[in-house]
């Protein structure tokens, strides 16, 4: 089962249950949050206590999306409280493109390897520890909160003092923290996690501020394990016609870390374990438009798709104007 979030015709807020190619209105739902809530207070999972709960109507997925009444598949009453993170080097494959960016600078380590490349090899090395032990920590970022997700449908915003606006096809693991600050898995979904690449080649540390953007994922919620074998597409549409188009691969099968291993490196941290805060963290992805030279423009729909996961997440690009930043003093 997935789900979705969206705003009926009275623009109120309803929670969806997908099964296959129908989608259906779940009773008394006006959030997943609401739902995982009541699921843990009553130590019973999100889908048995949608079964309880029963379903309604029948619900057009493709009208909600044509007309932007699709919310992200999970949010919080308070955005602040919704953290955007990630995880990179985690995918076979992944290192190539980044390495490439950093060779470009010169940037060498002692045994003439980049970071990145360093970093990548200590996951394949130890990512995947199968004697219970914690695997070796990946790399990590903040990407922002609540306020920084965009919608499926709607403009991904890129800074007008970005460099690029680059997509990141990607699978995002959604969490609530529980009354205990235990984290609990919610399911896991598509994601775009919006990049500036060109910042980033400029120098590696610039990797913080080249995360700090926009993002979205969705539409759908995919309840359950995830698949040890994905295999997506990621295209580029412009003006109608698609002028970039490559397969995604993740999964375990495909990646250089568990995603257990994963999970523990970024909750290990308990500032990550707060009661009722929402987690969305991006495992990584080793395909990208940026390294087959492809420079987007305003307008431009990214849309990545993975029949796993439901309905494709389609986005266009949107440059902001540049808002004047004046800092006074209160003293």
């Amino acid at each position: 089962m997935n789900l979705i979030q969206y705003f009926d015709l009275n623009g109120e807020r309803a929670v969806g249950a997908v099964d296959g190619d129908v989608t259906r209105q779940v009773n008394g739902a006006t959030s997943v949050y609401a739902l995982a809530q009541a699921a843990i207070a009553a130590q019973t999972g999100i889908g048995a206590l949608i079964a309880q709960q029963g379903l309604g109507e029948t619900v057009d997925k493709a009208a909600l999306l044509a007309e932007g009444r699709l919310l992200a598949p999970v949010d919080h009453p308070d955005p602040a409280h919704l953290y955007v993170t990630g995880t990179g080097l985690t995918h076979l494959g992944s290192a190539a493109t980044r390495d490439a960016m950093h060779k470009s600078n010169g940037t060498k380590t002692e045994d003439n390897l980049t970071d990145s490349m360093k970093m990548f090899r200590m996951g394949l090395d130890n990512g995947k520890p199968t004697d219970g032990t914690k695997g070796v920590q990946p790399e990590w970022f903040y990407k922002g909160n609540g306020y920084t997700v965009v919608n499926p449908g709607h403009p991904i915003p890129s800074p007008s003092f970005a460099l690029d606006a680059g997509e990141e096809p990607e699978i995002a693991g959604i969490y609530l923290i529980d009354h205990n600050g235990q984290p609990r898995r919610l399911g896991f979904a598509l994601a775009n996690e919006f990049s500036d690449h060109v910042t980033e080649r400029i120098n590696y540390l610039y990797l913080a501020h080249s995360k700090l953007r926009a993002c979205s994922f969705g539409p759908e919620l995919r309840l359950g394990d995830l698949p040890a074998h994905i295999e997506g597409k990621s295209r580029i549409w412009r003006d109608g016609q698609v002028i970039w188009e490559k397969p995604f691969l993740s999964g375990e099968d495909n990646m250089s870390h568990t995603i257990a291993n994963l999970e523990y490196h970024h909750f290990k941290y308990e500032l990550f374990r707060n009661p009722g805060d929402i987690h969305v963290h991006c495992f990584g992805t080793a395909t990208l438009s940026f390294a087959d030279g492809i420079s987007t423009k305003p307008n431009d729909i990214f849309e990545i798709e993975e029949a796993q996961f439901g309905a494709a997440l389609r986005n266009p690009i949107r440059v902001e104007t540049e808002h004047p930043v004046i800092v006074g003093n209160v003293y």
